[in-house]
C-alpha cells in the first residue's frame, strides 16, 4: 500500500509529536480531572450539610434543598450515597419528619375532639329530655365509631429525598475527563504507529 518513501515522508511528519510530550499531556488533565471531581464531591457534602443544618434549626429546607438537587443533577460525583445496601434514600430529615408528625398529630387531635363535639351536638339534638345520658351514651359512641378520624400518618415524599448524580456533566471534570480519554488514546496511537513506521522504513 505505501512505498518506503511515503513511509519515511509519514515517520517525519509524526516524529515531532513525542509520546512523552502526549503522556504528560495526559497526566496533567486526569490530575485536573481528579481535582475537579473531589471538589465537586465537597462541594455536594457542604450543601448536604446546609440541608441537615435548615431541617435541625428549622430555617428555609426548601431553598437549600433546591441548592443541593441544582448541583447534584448537574455536576459528576456527587451521588448521595446511603450506604452499600442500603434501603433509605440518602436524604432523610428526622427533625422536618418530627415537625410534621406532631402537626399531623395535632390535626388529627383537632379532628377527634370536633367529631366528638359534635357527637354530643347531634345526640342532645336526637333526645333533648334524656337527661341521665343513658341514651345519649351509646348514641355519641355510635357517632364517633361511624365517624373515624384518619390516623396522622406522613408522606414518605415530605421528608426523604434522592437526587442522581450525571455520568458526565459538562464541567471542568467532565471536559478535563473527555480530554483526559483522548490524549491517552492519542498516547497509544502515537507508540505503536511510531513503532510501526520506524521498523517499516528500516
Amino acid at each position: 500500500m505505501f512505498d518506503k518513501d511515503q513511509l519515511y515522508h509519514l515517520w517525519t511528519r509524526i516524529r515531532p509529536i513525542k509520546t512523552l510530550y502526549l503522556f504528560v499531556a495526559f497526566l496533567i488533565s486526569a490530575s485536573i480531572c481528579i481535582v475537579a471531581l473531589r471538589h465537586n464531591n465537597l462541594e455536594m457534602v457542604k450543601l448536604r450539610t446546609a440541608v441537615y443544618s435548615a431541617d435541625q434549626n428549622n430555617g428555609d429546607v426548601n431553598a437549600a434543598l433546591k441548592k443541593l438537587q441544582t448541583f447534584v443533577v448537574g455536576h459528576m460525583n456527587t451521588s448521595l450515597n446511603g450506604g452499600n445496601g442500603s434501603v433509605y434514600p440518602p436524604i432523610q430529615l428526622k427533625y422536618t419528619y418530627q415537625r410534621l408528625q406532631q402537626a399531623a398529630s395535632d390535626d388529627a387531635n383537632a379532628a377527634k375532639t370536633k367529631i366528638y363535639t359534635d357527637a354530643q351536638t347531634y345526640c342532645q339534638q336526637l333526645d333533648p329530655t334524656d337527661f341521665s345520658g343513658k341514651n345519649r351514651v351509646p348514641c355519641i359512641e355510635n357517632y364517633v365509631t361511624t365517624h373515624p378520624v384518619a390516623a396522622a400518618t406522613v408522606p414518605t415524599a415530605m421528608y426523604e429525598f434522592d437526587f442522581v448524580s450525571p455520568s458526565w456533566s459538562p464541567d471542568l471534570a467532565g471536559w478535563s475527563l473527555l480530554v483526559s480519554i483522548a490524549l491517552l488514546a492519542a498516547t497509544a496511537v502515537r507508540f505503536a504507529l511510531g513503532s510501526w513506521l520506524k521498523r517499516a522504513t528500516k
